[in-house]
């Protein structure tokens, strides 16, 4: 349905007018004695022509007719009153002067105080029937499917206004779901009870979304109240914003925009997360501060969250030239007062990452750098040693021979107990960083702070498993699933960034931080949850196939190992693993050993080499477990 232009508005407004005129007339002649034969009055042709002259330009002052009238408001309305009193004021302004010079006025005063109300009233009517018919065009004339919202407070009864008078939402909302007060009306829609027979009722009328409200995202645990939804093959729908907005009473009706399926992401139980800003802000401001893996999922991250400190440039170090070259661009628009210096380079270059520290002498380095895959470092044992040990090893000495105040290197739960060669060099990593400090720090108590952090699988990450099944999904299954029992600890991508930003200011240098991950995940019922909100039904519409472990993978992972003990923080979603210490002069050997061995290209002989030195390490599922013990 296309739009009325301006001038069509204002040749319809000027025909109510012209309508409005002659009621008042017949009127005035029927009721009011009124009389044109009197010769202080102008003719009636001519008292038309003087209001619809005076009407029009008052039209042109309140601006009328420039809105479209399918979406007229509040405002549209006073405007269209406003323009009504004022033609009626001017016209009795100007019987008052004529009286006043010719002891007569031209225009009878009981017309123009029926015509105002009996034009605004006609003017009024126009407005609400078009923007009712174009309500109902739009809700029924399309097929748009009905919905439910789940909230009554404000955020909720703007989504619904917004849904029946924008002409872009394909939904048509028939009432509210309340988990508390129902069987009352809000905004003209019923408030129902959310429980059984709710759905019994929604499948009558052939009902298959709700829309959460971001008020009520925020009041409920979306991984247990809206389990009922998924249960029962409901269609769950939110607005996009909702996980960014920092203040619940911001949210107006401009700021609802479009519909969005509700991610995954915002049903899976987490802890909420807290950080000490002010901390993260006096180790930042005005520090030169490198991130390794800039371009990576960890790594852009925490670049885009380390400009909220104030650093004074940010150095960008990526091996892979086209996402290096596409975040650049990124943070330019982001963050045009930043300054930022992208780097190729390659942390296993030890003469290239030297010569980074000598020109730029970073004071923080957030080491991100990595090979992440498990089954693909099954494979490349070699690599993995190269990338993880002898690049973090690479990033580390620089750190200390070029003054570097902080070190933070990211590794992960799988170098508890590992059973892969991923989780095996990520431990040896921690394990040579942790007794470098502990060797400087006897030599000197302000040498470079050494810390780690460990946590668990990052929600959309590269790899990560999301958005393989959401491709999988996509392409109508099946879905691929490892092992039925197997579990995960999950963690989105900007709260593992928090977190880790957070542990660098706690450390004091040699800790190992881990993170409260909440609860652990079945793999399983993520797969299950995430097809059911594509719409489907699991084994029915989208099969689920179980292929099997992986090469080095377990079945749960760990964020301690057993002989480890924790200790708080100030932040209860961090803790210190206190792990065993070692010995640097002893462990650099063999590091060293196992880094030069790693160029000879003998996968067994490496691994062989991990195994010494981390003895817990157990491969799973790997031609490497005839190296164990049996």
């Amino acid at each position: 349905m296309g739009y009325l232009p301006r001038w069509g508005v204002l040749l319809l407004d000027l025909l109510l007018c012209t309508i409005a005129f002659w009621i008042s007339v017949w009127i005035g002649s029927n009721y009011f004695n009124y009389s044109s034969d009197n010769p202080r009055i102008l003719p009636i042709g001519q008292q038309y022509l003087v209001i619809i002259i005076v009407q029009m330009i008052a039209f042109g002052a309140f601006n009328t007719f420039s809105g479209i009238l399918r979406y007229s408001t509040f405002i549209d309305m006073v405007k269209v009153l406003l323009a009504n009193l004022t033609t009626g004021v001017a016209i009795v302004l100007f019987n008052c002067v004529m009286d006043w010079s010719t002891a007569g006025h031209p225009i009878f005063n009981t017309i123009v105080a029926i015509y105002v109300p009996i034009a605004f009233v006609l003017l009024f009517t126009l407005r609400v029937a078009v923007k009712t018919f174009g309500e109902v065009l739009q809700q029924y004339g399309n097929g748009s499917p009905r919905v439910l919202i789940f909230g009554t407070k404000y955020a909720g009864v703007s989504i619904a206004k917004m849904l029946r008078s924008a002409g872009n939402t394909p939904y048509h909302p028939v009432g509210f779901i309340s988990d508390g007060e129902h069987g009352f009306e809000v905004a003209g829609l019923p408030v129902l009870q959310l429980n059984e027979k709710l759905f019994d009722w929604m499948k009558a009328r052939n009902i298959r979304h709700v829309i959460v409200s971001p008020l009520k995202m925020r009041e409920i645990n979306p991984a247990k109240d809206l389990q009922i939804f998924i249960d029962h093959n409901i269609h769950i729908l939110t607005t996009p914003y909702f996980t960014s907005v920092e203040n619940p009473n911001d949210i107006d009706a401009q700021r609802i925009g479009r519909i969005d399926a509700i991610r995954i992401e915002d049903l899976l139980e987490r802890p909420q997360i807290e950080v000490n800003t002010e901390n993260v802000r006096q180790i930042i401001q005005n520090k030169v501060v490198l991130v390794s893996g800039a371009a990576g999922s960890i790594g852009s991250e925490l670049v885009r969250q380390i400009q909220k400190f104030g650093p004074q440039v940010t150095i960008l170090l990526e091996i892979a030239e086209s996402p290096l070259h596409d975040l650049s661009l990124d943070l330019e628009k982001q963050f045009p007062e930043a300054r930022f210096i992208p780097i190729i380079a390659d942390v296993r270059d030890r003469e290239r990452i030297e010569q980074i520290f000598s020109e730029l002498r970073p004071d923080i380095i957030y080491h991100a750098a990595a090979y992440k895959h498990v089954p693909l470092m099954e494979s490349y044992p070699n690599e993995a040693v190269r990338a993880n040990v002898s690049g973090t090893k690479n990033m580390a000495d620089m750190a200390v021979k070029y003054g570097a105040e902080r070190f933070v290197m990211i590794s992960t739960d799988k170098a508890v107990n590992p059973t892969n060669i991923m989780g095996a060099s990520k431990r040896i990593a921690e394990i040579y960083v942790q007794s470098l400090f502990h060797k400087l720090q006897k030599e000197n108590p302000q040498c470079t702070k050494f810390i780690t952090t460990r946590f668990g699988n990052v929600l959309g990450s590269n790899g990560s498993v999301i958005p393989y099944f959401q491709k999988q999904i996509a392409a109508g299954g099946p879905v691929t699933v490892t092992h039925p029992d197997i579990i995960r600890y999950f963690m989105t991508i900007p709260e593992a960034c928090c977190l880790v930003m957070e542990a660098s200011t706690l450390g004091n240098g040699g800790e190992i931080f881990v993170f409260d991950m909440g609860k652990p995940v079945k793999i399983l019922d993520l797969a299950r949850n995430m097809i059911r909100l594509a719409g489907y039904t699991p084994e029915k519409d989208i099969p689920i196939v179980f292929t099997g472990l992986r090469p080095g993978e377990k079945l749960y992972e760990e964020l301690l190992n057993q002989k480890e003990l924790t200790l708080p923080t100030s932040n209860n979603m961090i803790m210190i693993a206190r792990v065993r210490e070692f010995d640097y002069d002893k462990v650099s050997k063999l590091i060293d050993q196992l880094i030069e061995t790693s160029h000879q290209d003998k996968a067994f002989t490496t691994v062989k080499m991990m195994k010494q030195l981390v003895p817990e390490y157990i491969s799973k599922n790997s031609i490497y477990e005839q190296l164990d013990p049996q």
